[in-house]
């Protein structure tokens, strides 16, 4: 269990799980591939003092980023390299090279994925980050394999790793994390050209980071090839590149792993949930998420919804980082300027 670690279905958000035998698909979940991606702009964070250029920020990221789906006429051709890959079913592959994966890809998602534009604070550089995965497609790949799991004497569903249904499934994540990526990169291209439109400032794509918290993968460990599972993990394998975000209103990070073998080259992907959804709702006001959110430029009309996705509703990201100093280590801290959630 990583410190962000917070109740779901099954298997909980922010747990890592090795198994050499058998997979598990909750403990991956639906959301396939969900991830962050980073990216610099050439300059600074004080281009969007001006609360009227924020707004058109804001505003445009509404037209190029939308929450839920591009219109049929605007929606997206899915990329070679995805579309060649292939899924295990003719009904998958219906979803995959139809109409509901064309026009979901280069959308953000609900819930906790966002779009920011954020300040590094040692420099003040201006920077984008953005938290989505693999919408429609990896709720399908779930739904699709887990009927064929067997419950295991622990109460676990599991598929046996070397068996056909084993070796669809790993296939089939394989492929919707690859279309979460591309769902990033499209969201992180069509956001930047909107900034450097409206601010002047230019993407830096040599800075781009991209890094999923929803997967399963061969790697080894101690010398011994396992099946890793993360659901809202981040995978801190030696020199590899993270990201930890915080909350709205709340410091993110830049990590580079320290591969420790024992928390199995991992760690949190987040803040972590310190309230549900519904208890955010019942405690959280609006003025007091006003507060939590002084100095970040938001949407007010939608304060409403934004209210289970407070700041208080999430641990302190900067205890979780200091729990986890020995997996991880900063390179980099960021403060929020501006947040868009979708429509």
């Amino acid at each position: 269990m990583m410190p962000d670690v917070h109740v779901a279905s099954e298997f909980c958000v922010g747990t890592v799980v090795a198994s050499e035998e058998w997979l598990f698909p909750n403990a991956v979940g639906g959301d396939i591939g969900c991830g962050m991606l980073a990216l610099r702009f050439d300059g600074s964070a004080e281009v969007l003092a001006d609360a009227q250029r924020a707004a058109r920020v804001l505003g445009a990221f509404y037209e190029v980023c939308p929450g839920r789906r591009h219109h049929r006429k605007l929606a997206h051709a899915l990329p070679g390299h995805v579309a060649e890959m292939g899924l295990s079913h003719p009904h998958l592959e219906a979803q995959l090279h139809g109409e509901p994966s064309r026009v979901q890809l280069g959308t953000l998602g609900a819930g906790n994925h966002f779009l920011e534009l954020q300040r590094d604070v040692a420099d003040d550089s201006l920077w984008l980050m953005l938290h989505t995965g693999s919408r429609h497609l990896g709720q399908n790949v779930l739904h699709h394999h887990l009927p064929k799991a067997r419950r295991l004497e622990s109460g676990i569903f599991a598929l046996p790793a070397d068996s056909a249904e084993g070796r669809a499934y790993l296939a089939d994540v394989a492929v919707a994390r690859a279309w979460a990526k591309e769902n990033r990169r499209r969201l992180a291209m069509a956001a930047a050209r909107a900034v450097e439109g409206i601010l002047g400032v230019v993407p830096r794509m040599e800075t781009l980071v991209d890094c999923d918290h929803n997967h399963v993968q061969r790697e080894m460990v101690d010398g011994r090839e396992m099946l890793v599972h993360r659901k809202g993990a981040t995978a801190a394998h030696a020199g590899v590149a993270g990201i930890v975000p915080g909350s709205m209103g709340t410091r993110s990070f830049h990590t580079v792993g320290r591969g420790v073998a024992a928390a199995l080259n991992s760690s949190s992907h987040g803040a972590g949930r310190a309230l549900s959804r519904s208890q955010a709702r019942a405690t959280i006001s609006r003025g007091t998420l006003r507060r939590q959110l002084r100095g970040v430029y938001y949407d007010a009309r939608l304060e409403g919804q934004l209210l289970e996705e407070a700041p208080g509703a999430y641990k302190d990201v900067v205890a979780v980082m200091r729990a986890q100093e020995e997996l991880t280590r900063v390179v980099r801290e960021l403060r929020p300027v501006l947040v868009y959630k979708g429509d």
